[in-house]
C-alpha cells in the first residue's frame, strides 16, 4: 500500500497512513474522467425551454377573411407564425439532456481522478480540521500554511464551525466523502481530506 504523510493545521507532520492503492494509487483511465464529466454537466441541464406552437397560442378560431377574392393568400388563422402575436415555428421544445453511467465505471472514473491527483502530490490529508471559533480569518491562514488557494475540503461528520468559516471564501468547496463528485474533483484540482473522510471514501469505492 501506498503511504501518505499526516499533518495537523499548523503543518506539522503527525504520522504517515497507509491508503488503499486500488482507491487512490490506481491506474489513471482518462477517458472514464472525461466521459463521467461530460455525464455530470448533461445532467445538470433542466432542458425547460418552450415555445408556443400556433396550437398552443390561444385565440385565433375565426378564419380573417373569406377564402376568395380579396387578392390575399387565403389565411385560415391568425395564429399562423406570419401574424403578430402567432405561435412560433420551429422553436426550442422541452427535452431531458440526461445520461447515465453504470455504477462500476462511476467509481472507476472517481479512483481515477483521485489517483492523478495523488500522483501529482495534490492531496494532502490532516488528522483533523477543528477550529477554535467561527473565523475565515483563521481558516485561509491554515490554507495559506499549505500553500493552498483553490481546493475541495472533504470532512467526514459535523464541524459547524468549519462549515461557517468556510463557507465565505472564493474557490474553496467543503463537502461530506458521500457528496464526492468526479466534476468538483476536477475542478478544483487539489483536495484535503481529513483521516476518516479518507477511510470512508476507500470503503465506498475500493474494488
Amino acid at each position: 500500500m501506498a503511504t501518505i504523510d499526516v499533518y495537523d493545521i499548523r503543518k506539522t507532520k503527525v504520522s504517515e497512513m497507509e491508503i488503499n492503492d486500488s482507491v487512490f494509487n490506481a491506474d489513471v483511465k482518462e477517458y472514464l474522467i472525461h466521459e463521467a464529466v461530460k455525464i455530470q454537466l448533461a445532467n445538470r441541464r433542466a432542458g425547460t425551454v418552450a415555445v408556443k406552437n400556433r396550437s398552443a397560442v390561444s385565440g385565433g378560431g375565426k378564419k380573417p377573411f373569406r377564402q376568395k377574392g380579396t387578392g390575399q393568400a387565403r389565411q385560415g388563422c391568425t395564429r399562423a407564425p406570419n401574424y403578430p402575436g402567432g405561435g412560433v415555428a420551429f422553436g426550442p421544445r422541452a427535452k431531458t439532456y440526461n445520461l447515465s453511467m453504470n455504477k462500476k465505471a462511476r467509481k472507476a472514473a472517481l479512483r481515477s481522478a483521485l489517483s492523478l491527483l495523488f500522483k501529482e502530490s495534490k492531496m494532502t490529508v490532516l488528522n483533523s480540521f477543528d477550529l477554535e471559533n467561527i473565523s475565515t480569518k483563521s481558516f485561509v491562514g491554515v490554507l495559506n500554511g499549505f500553500a493552498i488557494n483553490k481546493t475541495l475540503l472533504v470532512i467526514d461528520g459535523e464541524n459547524r464551525t468549519l462549515e461557517l468559516s468556510a463557507r465565505n471564501v472564493k474557490e474553496v468547496k467543503l463537502l461530506k466523502p458521500e457528496s464526492l463528485n468526479i466534476y468538483d474533483i476536477m475542478k478544483y484540482q487539489s483536495i484535503i481530506f481529513t483521516q476518516d473522510a479518507v477511510r470512508k471514501v476507500e470503503g465506498a469505492l475500493q474494488s
